[in-house]
C-alpha cells in the first residue's frame, strides 16, 4: 500500500454527465442471505476476486498483483484471448499461476453465471475495454459486459466492484468514452455493493509509443500546440497497486478516483 501511495497521485473528482439508464432485471441472490465480508479485515485468501479482462493490457498487471497479495483470484477470459485470439487457455494458466483460470463470454450472462460466478464472488475488478472503440464494440464491452459483471455480483450478494475507467470520460467525445461514462453512472446509482471507479491518466506506453514510430520515419502526431495532451503518466504496476488497494481501503469506496503518476504533467 505504501508503494502505491508514493507512486501515484489522486486528482480532484469531476462530475459525470447524467445519462438515461437502461433497465436490466437482476435476479435474487443465488447463495441465500449471507453476511458480506469485511474486506478491510478479511484474510486475502478468503476473498474471492473475479478479474474481468484479465488478459488485457492492464488486466494482466492487476491479476498478477492480486495473486501476489494472496487473494483467491478468478481470472476470467475468453478461450482464445490476446491480440487476434493468439493466446490459448494453457498459456493463460501458465501466465497466471496461482489463479483459478476460467473461460467464457462476458457478453453472455449465462456463461458468467455458470462459469465465472459458479462460486460466490466477493469482489469484481473489471479491466474490460473494447478493442476498436467503435459504436457496437464500445456498448457491448465498455458498457454492457462490465455491467453484466456488476449484475452477477449483485445477484450473489457480493461486496465490492472496482472499475478501470479512464480520465478522458470527463469530456466524452468518442463512443467508448460515452459508454464508460454511462457505466459509471449506473454503478453509482445502485446501492447493493460498494464501488471504486478508477480513472487513470495516460500510461507510459502511450507517451513513449511515438518514439518507435518516429524512429521508423513516421510523422510525430501532435494535438493542437502539444500542450492539450499533457499528462502525468502512470506506470502499469503502479496502477495495478491502486486497483488492488481499492479493495481494502474504505476511503476509496463509493468514489470516482482520477489518478496519475508522480511529478508534474508532461507531453510526449
Amino acid at each position: 500500500k505504501e508503494y502505491a501511495k508514493k507512486s501515484c497521485c489522486f486528482q480532484g473528482n469531476s462530475r459525470c454527465a447524467v445519462l438515461q439508464s437502461r433497465h436490466q432485471q437482476i435476479r435474487t441472490p443465488r447463495f441465500g442471505a449471507q453476511m458480506k465480508l469485511d474486506l478491510t479485515k478479511a484474510d486475502p485468501k478468503d476473498v474471492r476476486v473475479l478479474v474481468a479482462g484479465s488478459t488485457g493490457y492492464i488486466g494482466r498487471f492487476v491479476t498478477k498483483e492480486l495473486i501476489k497479495r494472496g487473494y483467491n483470484v478468478v481470472a476470467f477470459s475468453r478461450e482464445k484471448s490476446g491480440i487476434g485470439g493468439k493466446k490459448g487457455m494453457d498459456q493463460v494458466r501458465a501466465d497466471f499461476e496461482g489463479a483459478d483460470c476460467r473461460f467464457g463470454d462476458v457478453t453472455d450472462m449465462d456463461s458468467l453465471r455458470k462459469v465465472g460466478f459458479a462460486d460466490k464472488v466477493d469482489v469484481v475488478v473489471s479491466c474490460l475495454a473494447s478493442r476498436t472503440g467503435g459504436l457496437q464494440d464500445s456498448w457491448d464491452i465498455d458498457y454492457q459486459a462490465s455491467k453484466n459483471c456488476l449484475d452477477c455480483l449483485v445477484e450473489q450478494g457480493g461486496s465490492h466492484y472496482v472499475l478501470l475507467s479512464a480520465i478522458c470520460v470527463q469530456k466524452p467525445l468518442l463512443e467508448f468514452q460515452r459508454a464508460k461514462l454511462k457505466l459509471e453512472q449506473d454503478i453509482a446509482a445502485q446501492s447493493a455493493v460498494t464501488y471504486s471507479i478508477v480513472r487513470p491518466t495516460a500510461f507510459f506506453k502511450s507517451l513513449a509509443g511515438q518514439v518507435g514510430l518516429v524512429k521508423k520515419g513516421n510523422p510525430y502526431v501532435m494535438f493542437g500546440d502539444g500542450q492539450i495532451c499533457k499528462a502525468n503518466a502512470i506506470s502499469e504496476p503502479d496502477l495495478a497497486c491502486v486497483m488492488a488497494d481499492c479493495i481494502t481501503m474504505p476511503d476509496r469506496y463509493n468514489k470516482v478516483l482520477p489518478v496519475g503518476g508522480p511529478g508534474g504533467a508532461g507531453t510526449p
